[in-house]
């Protein structure tokens, strides 16, 4: 009898854990997003949250709304287009997490992917940012598309009885978030079916807003497509850049948050030498399987960029920044002393520019850089966070060199590993990084620059020492679990009471703050996060 319960319970877990030994993505009943197993699997407690903050103030005044939240028993339902892969799923499996551990009631909803939608959605976001084809256009045939697909999954799983997006009078959710410029269609579907429930909209891309006020281009088309769809929502939240906001939005709906990070998960959580040195080799083997070169770690130090491969992420000037450090003042060191350059990412399952991109690389190495495509290694990793962590965690030198960009939290991700970057002066990237100070910024695609700054950090090692130290201790707060959770929470708290939130531009940290009566000291843009 005890063998059969031990073999069932067995069996039970497996179920849990995919081929690789990684835990499932979870997706169950309404499309809901099963983080962490639906609850099974306890990864965090509430002290390890306390402790990852910085400041109490932050800690004090995100258990405030949460109190109240839960009191009020408030239901809050995001919506994104899907369950992983990205930095919108990374940051909603941490703030499920978080409010879990709180006791707060929130759920996260994902429709049915379609391959057919996701590239009209890849390319209307690239056309957004002003990076796609000029011939691309948004057509009313990938409109109907794109409506009928999200119709069909808010039919299926969130209008119909019990429904989140049912009224809040037949148990549908008290807030809802439309996380996702991929889904506007259901700003305008969550206020028929309770007109005063409160909608957030947020946009978390760099929206070329001067592209948008010209008109009559495919920027300004597809943003009137979805600003006509979203303009009802009750707040617009967006990436704390002016520029990422059209002039069609009312001042006094926009707020800003950053893009966040979860300090206790997979991707950021401490190593020690056993643990980091098991994925560098986990790496290397795929690396071996792929037929890629492999990272010579810790016989050479390496540089490295971790993002999609996305045409925006200014791959193409990594290359040439390496291939400059190189020519221009690497000639005659020793090969123990030159740096390899690392390139990798996994992307969301909503991406299909990954591949071209990915491919575009190879090449790029193959023929426009022979001599250095040796010590490149190029890599596309499967969701084993722990691998990005090793590697970031080892690397000397941080990169991201985007030529358009969201806020890419990557760069905090780096400078809390004491790891100093360098990075282009585009979108919020700018406010994370104090130049000289945490890293570098520079132009996109001032190469010469880029390798003028590898080499300085790379041959002056108490600059690099002091430059590593500050990057270690002055990461905000705002860009991690807690203090997004607490922006939420405080959006949620205060819509939910039938108050009006009108952001005006604000930071939503410092207006929760402020409402908590902890108005913060020292902000998030004064010490460059």
């Amino acid at each position: 009898m005890v063998d059969e319960e031990a073999d069932s319970m067995a069996r039970k877990c497996l179920t849990y854990f995919g081929p690789s030994m990684q835990p499932r993505v979870m997706v169950g009943f309404r499309n809901e997003v099963r983080v962490d197993a639906g609850g099974h699997a306890q990864l965090t407690w509430l002290g390890s949250y306390q402790k990852s903050v910085r400041s109490e103030r932050t800690w004090a005044a995100c258990m405030k709304y949460v109190k109240s939240l839960k009191q009020r028993n408030v239901r809050i339902a995001f919506f994104s287009s899907t369950p992983q892969g990205g930095g919108v799923a990374l940051m909603r499996h941490a703030l499920i997490r978080f409010f879990r551990v709180v006791g707060v009631d929130c759920k996260w909803y994902v429709p049915k992917p379609k391959p057919e939608a996701f590239r009209i959605t890849k390319t209307n976001h690239n056309i957004l940012q002003g990076v796609a084809d000029s011939k691309e256009r948004l057509t009313e045939a990938q409109i109907s598309t794109l409506q009928e697909w999200l119709c069909q999954n808010a039919q299926r799983f969130w209008t119909c009885e019990g429904g989140p997006l049912r009224p809040r009078s037949e148990g549908g959710a008290d807030v809802v978030i439309i996380d996702d410029p991929q889904m506007p269609d259901l700003v305008p579907l969550a206020k028929q079916y309770d007109p005063s429930r409160p909608v957030i909209f947020r946009s978390h891309i760099q929206i070329r807003a001067d592209l948008v006020d010209k008109k009559d281009n495919p920027t300004a088309d597809v943003w009137d497509w979805l600003w006509n769809k979203v303009k009802s929502a009750d707040v617009f939240i967006s990436h704390p850049v002016r520029e990422f906001v059209p002039g069609d939005v009312p001042i006094q709906k926009v707020g800003y948050m950053p893009a966040t990070t979860d300090w206790l998960d997979g991707l950021n959580k401490n190593m020690d030498t056993y643990n980091s040195q098991y994925y560098i080799h986990e790496f290397n083997s795929e690396c071996q399987k792929q037929l890629v070169n492999k990272l010579a770690f810790p016989l050479r130090p390496y540089i490295i960029q971790i993002a999609r491969f996305d045409p925006s992420k200014g791959i193409p000037h990594v290359l040439e920044s390496y291939a400059e450090l190189r020519r221009t003042y690497m000639k005659n060191k020793d090969l123990k002393d030159i740096p390899q350059l690392v390139i990798v990412g996994h992307g969301a399952v909503d991406d299909p520019d990954s591949s071209w991109i990915y491919y575009q690389t190879i090449e790029a190495l193959e023929n426009k850089y022979k001599e250095i495509r040796s010590d490149v290694i190029v890599m596309r990793v499967g969701p084993t966070d722990q691998i990005l962590n090793a590697l970031l965690s080892n690397a000397k030198i941080a990169l991201q060199l985007s030529t358009r960009e969201g806020f890419e939290v990557k760069i905090s991700e780096a400078l809390h590993k004491f790891i100093p970057a360098i990075v282009t002066r585009v979108g919020g990237i700018g406010l994370q990084i104090a130049d000289t100070k945490s890293g570098f910024l520079v132009e996109p695609g001032d190469v010469k620059t880029v390798a003028r700054h590898l080499h300085s950090l790379l041959s002056d090692e108490e600059a690099y020492k002091t430059m590593s130290q500050y990057a270690g201790t002055h990461v905000s707060d705002e860009v991690g679990t807690v203090g997004n959770a607490l922006c939420w929470a405080y959006l949620a708290d205060t819509l939910s009471r039938g108050e009006e939130v009108l952001p005006n531009s604000q930071w939503i940290n410092d207006m929760a703050m402020e409402k908590a009566g902890l108005p913060a000291k020292v902000t998030c843009r004064e010490k460059k996060c």
